[in-house]
């Protein structure tokens, strides 16, 4: 089902449903340090397409009420069965015998890129994660057009793809406007052998740009090549070889040291953002 395509009031199809327990945690700290999160008056976060089992919400809320304790996460999915699970597994965690807080501010219910909400309320973040794999690239930015919609004024869809642990995650936040802003890579570095591993994890707007011409590919391959240059420094650690790639790009006029989604504080964690408009599709 192509993303406008509506059935029975749901729009999109049903995932793989893929789901492991801390999978998410590099895109979840980036949400948890965002300015939308911790300024927004009503902190509504949707998690969009969990998959087969409700623990990312769980995950997500446990890590952004660190920074706003009165944050509330709804989980959506299409599939009813999913649903009816994650039910399940919140009554486990009302009862207390989970891991997570028992007064957690969590709720699930049946939903996709429309983002049904109940008294017209419209989410800070909406997190999209695995969703758009399956799609043409065509249809992204339909997709982005429903989800983004649907976000605050001032919110954001943060829109993106990782491995199965967790250790290569990439990610677009996307405006209210449903324009793209920026591109994180988020890679673990303890055994990362290079950082080209990214590109098939890249989002579906990007995962077949990356060939010469595209600015996408233009970027790894340059954050290849200084990750080559800077083994020296692997000496040292795999972070501060990571960090004396990035700089040597920001000293080649790479735009990795921008605030957006934190700069250098956000390098030493295996992190990268970049300007849209750096990796844009047709270069």
């Amino acid at each position: 089902m192509a993303p406008g395509k509506v059935t029975a009031g749901v729009v999109g199809q049903i995932t793989r449903g893929t789901t492991n327990t801390n999978r998410l945690r590099r895109v979840d700290r980036w949400i948890a340090r965002h300015p939308v999160l911790r300024r927004t008056p009503d902190p509504l976060v949707i998690d969009l397409g969990y998959g087969a089992s409700g623990v990312t919400a769980f995950e997500l809320e446990a890590r952004l009420r660190r920074t706003r304790p009165d944050v509330e996460v709804r989980g959506l999915e299409i599939d009813p069965a999913r649903v009816e699970r994650a039910v399940a597994q919140l009554a486990e965690v009302r009862s207390g015998r989970t891991p997570f807080a028992s007064d957690a501010h969590v709720s699930f219910s049946r939903g996709g890129f429309e983002v049904p909400l109940p008294d017209r309320r419209r989410p800070a973040v909406i997190r999209a994660f695995n969703v758009l794999r399956q799609y043409d690239e065509a249809e992204v930015a339909g997709a982005w057009q429903r989800m983004a919609a649907r976000a605050a004024p001032d919110g954001i869809l943060v829109e993106g793809t990782c491995d199965e642990l967790g250790r290569i995650c990439t990610w677009i936040e996307v405006g209210a406007d449903a324009l793209p802003r920026t591109l994180t890579l988020s890679l673990r570095l303890a055994d990362l052998e290079s950082p080209l591993i990214a590109a098939e994890r890249l989002p579906k707007a990007l995962i077949h740009r990356n060939v010469p011409g595209e600015r996408v590919h233009a970027f790894l391959a340059a954050l290849e090549s200084e990750w080559v240059r800077a083994a020296p420094a692997s000496t040292f650690g795999p972070r501060q070889r990571w960090e004396a790639a990035l700089g040597a790009l920001a000293a080649a006029d790479w735009p990795v040291a921008g605030r957006a989604g934190g700069g250098r504080s956000r390098w030493r964690l295996g992190e990268v953002t970049v300007p849209w408009s750096a990796v844009a599709p047709g270069a």
